[in-house]
């Protein structure tokens, strides 16, 4: 099962406030885009991904009217 660092990002929908909630964690998953769905359970949700060098990735995850990124970095 391969680790990743994953670094996840929600974004604040208050005006003006441009924080964002910011979680760091250590995942092991084969299979990235079916762990940020166990994350958002019951919810409709539509993801995008994009895949970076290094089998890195970028997870865009919109629900509820609020975007969520988790990027994923494998560990060596």
């Amino acid at each position: 099962m391969a680790a990743y660092e994953m670094v996840r990002e929600i974004q604040n929908l208050c005006r003006n406030n441009q924080m964002r909630d910011v979680f760091f964690e250590e995942v092991e998953t084969d299979d990235p885009e079916a762990y940020v769905r166990t994350l958002l359970p019951g919810k409709a949700v539509e993801m995008t991904m994009d895949l970076q060098d290094g089998g890195g990735m970028t997870i865009y995850a919109a629900c509820d009217g609020l975007t969520q990124k988790f990027v994923f970095t494998p560990l060596d």
